[in-house]
């Protein structure tokens, strides 16, 4: 069986204390925030993947449209050798490009969960003689040092995640996936596209109500980790679309006026009747637009795929 690596680059109680600094900023500022990261435990993945299967929810069905019919050309453009994917979670979209790297020698998935990562790997390594994994418990919103693997590199960010981050905090990332790359090294990025307003609200609020509760789910989070005592059907699931800022918000709007307290912060936080946090942000893409981040960050843009119907993206640049 090939190597199967595992690297801790985040302490032990990095997660409490990001959870905590992040609700005690979020919750105190206005208008009040959480961060969308804070959706995904185990609960929250489950169904952030029930989410992906809907038929409203497009972003999943899109990329892996491209993925199926464009990871040869990204092979043949990229070489790659190493291929390093952020925010891998389970690893499933990745395996259409592991099929078409057949010069791939190690892969380099990066998440915060040390389940998902074991998980995914141990299986990547059971199906895969040869390919050498080397999994990094870290956060790729911060800066990364990546293990010594042979070039060239593809690092990959999929999904559309790039559209929770906030313009300031994507040229920052972008800068940071600069800094990655050596001559010859490429990044693939996902973009979620601007289109009709309908149907980006109905991606964020399906019938089903599905994305309701994953939207909730936050608060569970929040109660179960710090002793919080959120009423979760006192607040209402909302998404809008900001068309000033082309991107998509979910909201939590409080049914009714109240106090929130959370004990292990010796916090407590009154809502308004109305009054709404917000959990996400998605941002919505356009071509030129991601060509001028990506230049912004010292990359260049060198191939824009999309699926048939123009809805999703993957772009592949290099460094200049």
């Amino acid at each position: 069986m090939s190597p199967f690596h595992l690297t801790r680059t985040l302490p032990e109680d990095a997660t409490e204390a990001a959870l905590r600094a992040d609700v005690l900023h979020g919750l105190t500022r206005s208008p009040k925030t959480l961060p969308p990261k804070w959706f995904y435990d185990a609960h929250g993945s489950d169904l952030f993947e029930k989410i992906t299967e809907l038929p409203e929810y497009y972003p999943t069905r899109a990329e892996r449209e491209i993925l199926i019919a464009r990871s040869g050309e990204i092979a043949a453009a990229t070489g790659a050798r190493t291929l390093v994917e952020l925010g891998s979670g389970s690893s499933e979209k990745t395996r259409h490009l592991l099929d078409a790297l057949t010069g791939l020698r190690t892969y380099v998935p990066v998440d915060v969960s040390e389940s998902a990562l074991t998980q995914a790997g141990h299986a990547l390594v059971a199906e895969r003689p040869g390919l050498d994994v080397h999994a990094l418990i870290a956060d790729f919103t911060a800066r990364l040092t990546l293990p010594n693997t042979p070039g060239p590199r593809l690092v990959a960010f999929l999904g559309g995640t790039i559209g929770n981050l906030l313009p300031d905090e994507r040229a920052a990332f972008l800068t940071s996936v600069r800094s990655l790359l050596a001559p010859g090294d490429a990044l693939l990025l996902g973009t979620d596209l601007v289109k009709d307003p309908s149907v980006l609200v109905a991606a964020y609020d399906d019938a089903a109500g599905v994305t309701a509760e994953f939207n909730k789910n936050v608060l569970a989070v929040v109660n179960r980790e710090l002793g919080a005592d959120f009423d979760l059907d006192a607040f209402d699931h909302v998404a809008l679309w900001d068309p000033g800022n082309e991107w998509i918000e979910m909201r939590l709007r409080a049914r009714a006026a109240g106090t929130v307290k959370v004990p292990a912060l010796g916090l407590a936080v009154d809502f308004a009747a109305g009054e709404e946090l917000r959990t996400e942000v998605s941002a919505k893409f356009r071509e030129d637009g991601v060509r001028h981040e990506l230049a912004d960050s010292g990359l260049e843009l060198t191939h824009w795929w999309t699926d048939e119907e123009g809805r999703f993206a993957l772009s592949l640049s290099v460094a200049r």
